[in-house]
């Protein structure tokens, strides 16, 4: 057997014997170890690899528990004929098709992939000047805490309860912690039968679409807006109809009154972050009541006010089941934990409850109980006081820096959330920007995407979830000194 099959890296998060356990179960299963050919001695690959003894033969051991190999005496380790039954051999066709001569474009009834969307680099954390909206700062996460509710997660109790199908139904706990720890501090007050939990808000939103939009129905959507909720709403209706957003959030305009279903982020409008005061939210719901409408509220970034308590939640005021409420603990915890959370009349949450099961049945039952736990220790509200309380330093760290160094660009109306929204200077191309920062060290996102109806080459966001406070002023600093290169001459 040739050595160069293994290679372990002391750099890589997993142990050594973990790395040659998963590298010696991959040659197994894709054939590169003979059935007659007995491994390496242990001290021989040991000496090879450059690593201990006993690394080798702990991996041998478990592989050996794990069925993949046999032990014979005198001889050493084998490869277990019985791992690899079962697998059905490769099919050889006389006639292959030629994959590219399918007819795909006509046999696909939609094609989301051509429909513009915002994209970020996976490897974001390796940019100096990460200006990125969506994304946390791994230094914020609370590892310890998160470690001790997974652990406990693990429990036999706590496996015994979740390992089962549930089919449709949600860990109890967690729609405990919602109802009793979530909700209440946006004002919300629901009973368990209103509260569905999602595979993060986007599901929700999926799923609200699916429920209530078909062709002929109108959707209204503020302009600019979530470019990933008027995607979904292409998939159901061609019925959309653009709100314009001014300082206040989305305006009550006349077309308001025509739609079936309005979105809207009344708490800080994604993207320009400007919240919708109290008076307005009333009046919207006044005209969804006389008009027979339903409003979905995205509460991203609710938490975050830096100048004052947050504004209660639009749902807090519906006294006529008229919001559909949708949050997930993306921009507090962790995008990647993909966990959120819908409330509506208990008349919409059972359909939502039975298309999702359709779909996933549920999100996976281990990750509820451990977020169930995260709530009921405290641990979250610990949480957002401290990301409220970093957020607000750079917050305040990037207002003075733009003002400073941004010349000529107008910053949108805030008090509050996780980014600035920018209006560059007349010509500014801001995707021309982005790629010069980006050769720099600096990711920003462009702001056009989020209009629907126009170009909108001038506009910019810049998060600062992100970034280090430290770096922020040096990365406008830096940023600023690109803008005269990204503005096309007339």
């Amino acid at each position: 057997m040739k050595m160069l099959l293994f290679h372990l890296d002391p750099r890589q998060p997993t142990s050594l014997q973990q790395q040659l356990r998963e590298q010696i179960v991959h040659a197994i299963l894709e054939g590169h170890i003979p059935l007659n050919e007995a491994l390496p001695s242990s001290r021989k690959l040991a000496r090879e690899l450059q690593v201990a003894r006993n690394t080798v033969m702990l991996a041998y051991e478990q592989l050996l528990d794990d069925g993949y190999l046999i032990a014979k005496s005198r001889s050493g380790y084998f490869v277990n004929p019985e791992i690899l039954e079962g697998r059905a051999e490769k099919p050889v066709r006389l006639n292959d098709i030629d994959a590219e001569r399918m007819p795909w474009e006509n046999l696909l009834s939609v094609h989301p992939s051509k429909q513009e969307t915002i994209c970020k680099p996976s490897d974001w954390h390796r940019y100096e000047y990460p200006f990125l909206y969506g994304q946390i700062d791994p230094t914020l996460f609370p590892t310890q805490h998160w470690r001790e509710c997974s652990r406990d997660s693990m429990s036999v109790p706590a496996i015994r309860s979740w390992s089962v199908d549930h089919l449709n139904d949600d860990d109890p706990l967690l729609v405990e912690q919602i109802h009793q720890r979530l909700l209440p501090r946006r004002g919300v007050w629901a009973q368990p039968e209103e509260i569905l939990i999602t595979v993060g808000t986007q599901q929700a939103l999926w799923i609200t679409a699916m429920l209530l939009l078909k062709p002929g129905r109108k959707f209204g959507i503020e302009n600019p807006g979530y470019v990933d909720m008027y995607n979904i709403a292409q998939i159901f209706t061609d019925e959309i109809r653009l709100l314009p957003v001014d300082e206040q959030g989305v305006q009550l305009i006349e077309e308001l009154r025509q739609c079936h279903l309005v979105y809207t982020t009344p708490s800080h409008q994604s993207p320009t972050t400007v919240t919708m005061p109290l008076e307005r939210r009333r009046q919207l719901l006044d005209m969804a009541e006389i008009n027979n409408f339903l409003i979905i509220e995205d509460d991203y970034d609710s938490e975050t006010n830096y100048l004052s308590n947050p504004t209660p939640a639009l749902k807090s005021l519906d006294r006529h089941s008229r919001v559909i409420y949708v949050g997930s603990l993306s921009k507090t915890l962790a995008p990647g934990l993909r966990l959120g959370y819908m409330v509506a009349h208990p008349a919409l949450i059972r359909e939502a409850r039975a298309l999702r099961r359709l779909m996933l049945r549920h999100p996976p039952t281990n990750n509820q109980r451990a977020l169930a736990l995260f709530l009921e220790r405290g641990y979250n509200d610990a949480l957002i006081r401290q990301i409220h309380q970093t957020f607000h330093n750079r917050w305040q760290r990037m207002n003075e820096a733009l003002k400073r160094h941004m010349v000529g660009f107008h910053i949108s109306s805030n008090y509050g959330g996780s980014c600035f929204w920018l209006r560059g200077p007349e010509g500014l191309d801001c995707q021309h920007l982005q790629a010069l920062a980006r050769e720099e060290g600096i990711l920003l996102e462009r702001g056009d995407l989020h209009y629907f109806d126009r170009p909108a080459k001038e506009y910019l966001r810049l998060g600062f979830s992100a970034i280090p406070e430290e770096r922020i002023e040096p990365g406008i600093k830096r940023l600023a000194r690109l803008v005269s290169d990204a503005i096309v001459k007339p």
